[in-house]
């Protein structure tokens, strides 16, 4: 099993695990800034490991079959696990908070599977929002959290992670990120990941 990890896609998508698997830990260490800021580059291996796959030559049929569920469960992980786990350290256990973790996995990993099956359109459009969007937009929430009023985060923060459930599983159509948009993930994930780790080290 671990030679497929010598094929440099399914190397940057096990990196990326590690990477949402580090996350994960901090996050759990109410270490919230840190945390998001290691989860943006888990995002950008999952965007990295898709073009270094498409540009690979004799590629072997087998080691992108596993390519291409390992990507799976790395999506899930830092599209899902982790958004959840760190709506539960911001938010606390509740009912409401509780529900809406769950409802984020469920629709991250029916997201997943109906992309599995179907991929994307023939005009490259994906059906539902990816999972891609939760990360950056959490960032963006952590980033503002210093400057709301902690009510105004709270329910801002549930009711954008009630709208993604949403999103990830309704039909709408999402175009395929172009060379433009995948230069504006990156910047923006760089600032923001620097940003998160500027503000954990001061307040730290």
């Amino acid at each position: 099993m671990l030679r497929y990890l010598l094929d440099p896609a399914n190397a940057i998508t096990a990196s990326g695990l590690i990477l949402s698997g580090i996350a994960l830990s901090l996050a759990i260490d109410r270490r919230i800034e840190l945390a998001v800021a290691i989860a943006l580059w888990a995002m950008l291996a999952d965007h990295l490991d898709g073009i270094v796959a498409g540009r690979l030559r004799n590629r072997s049929e087998t080691a992108g079959k596993m390519g291409k569920n390992l990507d799976g469960f790395s999506d899930l992980v830092y599209g899902a696990v982790f958004p959840s786990i760190t709506l539960l350290q911001l938010q606390g256990v509740s009912p409401l908070s509780a529900a809406l973790g769950t409802m984020l996995l469920v629709a991250g990993a029916l997201r997943l599977s109906y992309f599995g099956v179907f991929g994307l359109s023939a005009d490259r459009y994906f059906s539902g929002l990816p999972l891609s969007y939760d990360v950056p937009l959490l960032a963006l929430l952590v980033l503002a959290e210093p400057f709301l009023l902690q009510q105004v985060f709270s329910w801002l923060l549930l009711g954008t992670f009630a709208a993604l459930s949403v999103l990830h599983v309704t039909p709408i159509p999402v175009p395929a990120p172009s060379r433009s948009m995948y230069i504006a993930i990156l910047l923006f994930s760089v600032a923001a990941s620097a940003a998160l780790s500027i503000r954990a080290t001061i307040f730290v």
